[in-house]
């Protein structure tokens, strides 16, 4: 367990049917972090961007529910096959295809816990057009959607239930675009208060290389937020 708000894992974690396999997924050690301090065993943990299953992987191994959600069935099929191990705990798992957006088949103040990695804008484009896709959008465009999210998750979200994601910033044409920030703005816009800000040390990044071997006059981004909110009526 992490004790402070700077988390590094140069070891991202391969226990279980854990892997860097699916591009942009985030090291199992966050989702697992996060669920042991802000759930109790046989909470419902919702991942409305499921991506290969991470953090559903983790709230079975955790003995919590989990739902998972994402507009591409690839990565719903990638999620299912991560999902089937063995495991002594009771956790039910649910899996369904649908946009975070609109998840109207979840009834109000039914969730425990939020624990998600939406994409970073359009940085990785999960799809070849996928309609509802929002990693396929550019910046602004991405923001109003996050606000559908935002309201959505809130909605969802029991009373003084938690809400954690990460997210990165973004860089165009040299200059950074507070995409961590803005995003935490949209959230807090729904109503959510903020608990916590962690600053994560970015590693294995696929891009790096790429970067070190061009003439820059900017500093590569190595850092990722995750924020914590809670839902307070």
């Amino acid at each position: 367990m992490e004790e402070t708000s700077i988390w590094s894992f140069p070891d991202r974690g391969n226990w279980a049917t854990h892997s860097g396999g699916y591009r942009g997924n985030w090291s199992p050690y966050v989702p697992r972090n996060l669920i042991l301090k802000y759930s109790e065993e046989g909470a419902w943990i919702l991942d409305q961007f499921v991506g290969s299953g991470t953090t559903l992987i983790e709230a079975k191994l955790l003995n919590r529910n989990g739902i998972g959600i994402d507009i591409n069935p690839e990565s719903l099929s990638i999620s299912n096959d991560n999902l089937k191990f063995e495991s002594k705990t009771k956790s039910n798992i649910f899996l369904k295809r649908g946009t975070a957006e609109n998840i109207d088949f979840l009834k109000d103040s039914s969730i425990d816990m939020i624990c998600t990695h939406p994409p970073y804008a359009d940085i990785i484009k999960y799809s070849n057009g996928i309609p509802g896709d929002i990693s396929l959008l550019r910046y602004e465009d991405f923001l109003a959607s996050m606000y559908k999210v935002a309201s959505e998750s809130y909605r969802v979200l029991k009373n003084s239930g938690f809400c954690a994601f990460m997210i990165g910033d973004v860089r165009e044409k040299g200059y950074v675009r507070p995409l961590g920030m803005d995003c935490l703005n949209v959230f807090i816009s729904c109503g959510f208060r903020l608990k916590e800000i962690i600053i994560k040390e970015q590693h294995n990044c696929r891009s790096t290389n790429y970067w070190k071997g061009k003439n820059r006059d900017f500093y590569l981004l190595a850092h990722e937020y995750i924020f914590v909110l809670e839902k307070s009526c």
